[in-house]
């Protein structure tokens, strides 16, 4: 039979490895010589003579090799044609074993003899494979079958092929550590002797037919997924199934004769797999084309056979590999990486974008067998590429990052699951059509996530996050929002709110995203939009407080590079009212989004940018330009970087470490919520933005078609982890809701640090490490600008005037003794560690955000902004307040008459309505008066998007 012993055998296969080795590399020598017009035939003779090799080294060994040259004869996608033609055959056309040993073991294994089981058997196998030989026969009562012969002797052969294949792979993993094949060699040592075993095959096939809901021969009834399982009977090493006539997959004349349309077979083979894998979680994990037909009746079916390699995953593991193709579909890598965590993927590496661009090529569309060599080609680059990155990250040489594996731990369930969809894409390469698996696979994946996130509040008894309730308004809005997330209004949000200086709200309610199940907590991290314009308002103010600006200055007096192309005449309180005419700089940034990720290139462009109305002539919305004009006023006057400044001013005085970024750090990953769409909203929306009422006072960027254009797209971009990491300060901050309402409960008190932030809120807000850490260090710049000469009076005035308010009108009911107030040990500890009891000493400091008072001829008449903050009036016209709200509905807002303070953050973005709703209803509790923006929520139906402008900005 040509088996041999394990030495003779391995002996083979190292003998014949060298001798393809050494032609190739003879091969690499004749090219040198030969005429570029020839080349291609050389190499081309040069596969033929190697792939014949491979196959006379299989036919020989038999036993696993035959495994592994069937699944090389799949992958048409990226192996020469001459090796798919030549190994083709061994799909299911080994040389036959003798019919005297075959029915021997029948005999032997049903316990009778060979007439009393068959009234025919035929002699002529319908195939040999690796393990088995296929029989056709008819029983004694009439019933047309094949019989399954498992060959004799081949357990302990398989089993010593393992052993050989290990040893390969291990000196492989040695000599080349970036090809180490363990795990997955691993996994196939695991399931590989499960296929020896017909009694487990002949499970797994009345399993997976249940599963697809398949239906028995001479029902009416289509199967829910076209497809056809053969139902057994079996022994260990005999099975019997029911015969199906049908054409195999590489007998393309019969397929062409029979009018088979192979595009639909292999697509509804894909949907047949995705919904093994992602609904069941029971799949097969052998799809070579030797293991289907297709009916000849029409319409024509696949028909799945052999089921001896199955593999079952857990629903943890399940719902990581349907968040990974999720995530890999909608290029969120917060998901990503989550999706590696839960499945057991370790990196050794912090690296995102080559994480995605892995997992995008493991879902990549198929291609013809015609095209593989440009996708070898285009695989080879982009593994390059990644080692680059690699190489550069690790400062490792061109030696060492050979022998560098960025993976640090390969879980065995991915191993057969990665197989699967290799085997699927070189079936539909040989099948000459073309598979777009993110298409046909998603809707199976995004049922399993679902089924486990569209548990809202009805049937998810931890839908609001278990923390004790502050206050009977709390009590109250806990009911409200579940309410919302009855009407689907709600996938996660956190509402944090202060009023006299202690907190009365802190509730987190829903999931982290559409395709992430974990719970909201209070300290998870939510992209805020345009909320972050007004923390980097705020840190401009926060440099003109401390002497080192002024609202009046020139802005190339501080900024010397931004005097170009006309901007000569631009204030710093022109950019805090959006009236420095450079409302559409870098506006063709629509074109490379990515180039947003580059701070110093964005900086660079806006110290270009010409500005296209005169300084202070309009108030015109700087949707992302208000950020690089701050940012680059801001390190200019300071002489530090953007995000020192932030944790000097705000991070470290307020005790929010951790919670409150703009451009994420490494480490956060697992607290970060997912953007998603609210499309009803969308939809609603995009009818009134054709009303000229409504459209006049919409942003350019909000007109016509381009607010469904920006609003779809966003979600993505913004989920993109090297967008969440970049220092966008108009539109990137990333923050949790009680972070953002204490900074606003410090601007409402005039700059008053609040007293600590309620013990009950679990984990503690500040309680995180604060990364990046930037070393404590002189400045190494020049500071631009003036110390304030008197900085004193300011605090004492300050503190007369916060002592001087009546906070003994308290409208709140403190359900709960909170022991976080300004006499406890914990607040001294807190105060102490913080040494900085006010973050602002300007007793004006309100009307500076307003633009009011001293500071009313530095901003546009009665327009929406002051100096960086958007501007809340009653009805009868008088401020009350002034905060910041982003696009999706994120807000931050304080009513500084009230001390009072609120913040809300959310991943469905949607136009405002929901926010609305909320900031409606707890002013209403609290009988605080209704900014005007507001207003329209309390007197419409709930899903009324009023005639007024939406919250977008």
């Amino acid at each position: 039979m040509g088996w041999g012993n394990i030495y003779a055998r391995r002996l083979k296969v190292f003998s014949v490895a060298l001798i393809i080795y050494l032609d190739y590399k003879a091969v690499q020598q004749r090219q040198k010589w030969t005429k570029k017009s020839k080349t291609p035939d050389l190499w081309e003779k040069a596969h033929e003579r190697n792939a014949k090799r491979v196959l006379s080294l299989i036919i020989t060994l038999e036993g696993l090799w035959v495994k592994l040259g069937q699944y090389l004869s799949t992958r048409a996608d990226v192996l020469p044609g001459a090796y798919i033609l030549c190994l083709r055959q061994l799909q299911d056309s080994l040389p036959p074993r003798s019919l005297h040993e075959v029915c021997q073991i029948i005999q032997k294994e049903l316990g009778k003899p060979m007439d009393d089981l068959f009234t025919d058997f035929v002699q002529t196998p319908l195939a040999t494979a690796s393990i088995a030989q296929v029989h056709r026969a008819t029983l004694i009562n009439g019933k047309e079958v094949v019989v399954k012969v498992q060959h004799l002797g081949i357990k302990e052969i398989i089993l010593e092929d393992l052993k050989n294949a290990k040893s390969i792979v291990d000196w492989i993993a040695w000599a080349e550590p970036q090809y180490d094949f363990n795990p997955m060699i691993d996994e196939w040592c695991k399931e590989a002797p499960k296929e020896l075993d017909f009694n487990i095959e002949a499970e797994n096939t009345r399993t997976v037919s249940r599963n697809l809901g398949c239906k028995n021969k001479g029902e009416d009834n289509k199967s829910a997924h076209a497809v056809d399982v053969l139902i057994p009977d079996s022994t260990e090493t005999v099975l019997v199934l029911e015969y199906m006539d049908g054409i195999r997959l590489n007998d393309t004349e019969s397929l062409e004769a029979f009018g088979v349309n192979n595009q639909k077979i292999v697509e509804e083979i894909t949907r047949a797999y995705a919904h093994q894998i992602y609904v069941d979680g029971f799949f097969n994990g052998d799809p070579h084309p030797g293991n289907f037909l297709v009916s000849k009746e029409p319409p024509h079916r696949p028909i799945l056979l052999d089921f001896g390699l199955t593999k079952k995953l857990s629903s943890s593991v399940k719902q990581a590999l349907a968040k990974m193709f999720l995530a890999s579909a909608e290029g969120d890598h917060v998901a990503l990486l989550s999706a590696f965590s839960e499945m057991g993927l370790k990196l050794r590496l912090d690296l995102p974008e080559q994480a995605m661009d892995v997992t995008s090529v493991f879902f990549r569309n198929s291609t013809p067998a015609s095209e593989a060599h440009e996708t070898v080609k285009s695989l080879a680059e982009q593994r390059s590429k990644n080692m680059k990155i690699i190489q550069e990250k690790m400062n490792l040489n061109q030696k060492e990052v050979k022998r560098f594996n960025p993976v640090d731990a390969f879980p065995g369930d991915i191993v057969i699951f990665t197989r699967v969809l290799n085997l699927l894409r070189g079936l539909s390469s040989s099948m000459n059509v073309r598979i777009v698996y993110m298409d046909i696979m998603r809707p199976f994946a995004e049922s399993v996530l679902k089924e486990h996130n569209n548990k809202g509040p009805e049937v998810n008894a931890q839908w609001i996050h278990e923390t004790p309730v502050h206050s009977d308004v709390e009590a109250k809005l806990r009911q409200f929002l579940i309410e919302l997330g009855k009407d689907d209004k709600i996938l996660g949000m956190q509402v944090c709110a202060y009023k006299d200086g202690k907190v009365i709200i802190d509730t987190a309610a829903g999931v982290l995203g559409k395709y992430d199940p974990r719970p909201v907590q209070p300290d998870s991290l939510f992209p805020v939009f345009s909320v972050t314009k007004g923390i980097t308002a705020g840190m401009l103010h926060w440099l003109v407080d401390n002497g080192k600006l002024k609202l009046e200055d020139n802005v190339a007096n501080v900024w010397p590079e931004f005097s170009s192309n006309g901007k000569h005449l631009i204030k710093v309180h022109h950019v805090l009212n959006h009236t420095s005419g450079l409302h559409n700089a870098l506006a063709d940034i629509r074109e490379d989004f990515l180039l947003l990720a580059d701070w110093d290139e964005c900086l660079k462009r806006m110290a270009m940018a010409t500005p296209e109305t005169e300084p202070g002539q309009l108030q015109l919305y700087h949707y992302l330009s208000f950020g690089w004009l701050c940012g680059g006023i801001i390190e200019h006057a300071s002489g530090k970087k953007f995000q020192e400044v932030l944790e000097e001013a705000f991070i470290h005085p307020l005790n929010i470490e951790g919670e409150l970024y703009i451009g994420i750090p490494p480490g956060v990953e697992s607290r970060l919520a997912a953007l998603t769409l609210d499309t009803d909203d969308l939809s609603k929306f995009s009818e009134l933005s054709a009303r000229s009422d409504i459209s006049s006072t919409l942003p350019s960027t909000f007109q016509g078609s381009n607010i469904s254009q920006l609003a779809t797209a966003m979600p993505a971009l913004f989920n993109m982890l090297n967008v969440r990491r970049a220092i966008i300060p108009a539109a990137n901050g990333h923050c949790s809701a009680r972070a953002l309402a204490r900074y606003y409960a410090a601007l409402a008190d005039g700059g008053a640090v609040p007293p600590p932030h309620s013990c009950l809120s679990k984990p503690p807000l500040g309680s995180y490490p604060h990364m990046p850490k930037f070393p404590s260090k002189e400045n190494s710049k020049k500071l631009k600008g003036r110390k304030n000469k008197d900085n004193s009076k300011y605090s004492k005035e300050l503190k007369d005037n916060i002592h001087n308010r009546n906070a003994s009108n308290d409208s709140v009911t403190m359900l709960i003794h909170d022991d976080s107030n300004p006499g406890s040990p914990e607040a001294d500890s807190t105060q102490n560690n913080n040494l900085v009891s006010k973050i602002f000493c300007n007793p004006r400091i309100h009307d500076a955000f307003l633009g009011v008072g001293d500071y009313e001829n530095l901003v546009f008449p009665n327009g929406q902004f002051g100096l960086g903050f958007k501007r809340s009036k009653t009805k009868d016209g008088s401020f009350i307040g002034f905060g910041h709200s982003g696009m999706g509905g994120s807000t931050g807002f304080c009513d500084m008459n009230n001390r009072f303070s609120i913040a809300v953050t959310l991943n469905k973005m949607s136009f405002g309505t929901t926010t609305g709703r909320i900031l409606h209803f707890v002013s209403s509790e609290l009988n605080l008066p209704m900014p005007e923006e507001y207003q329209r929520f309390g007197e419409k139906e709930p899903d009324t998007i009023g005639p007024v402008s939406p919250i977008i900005n």
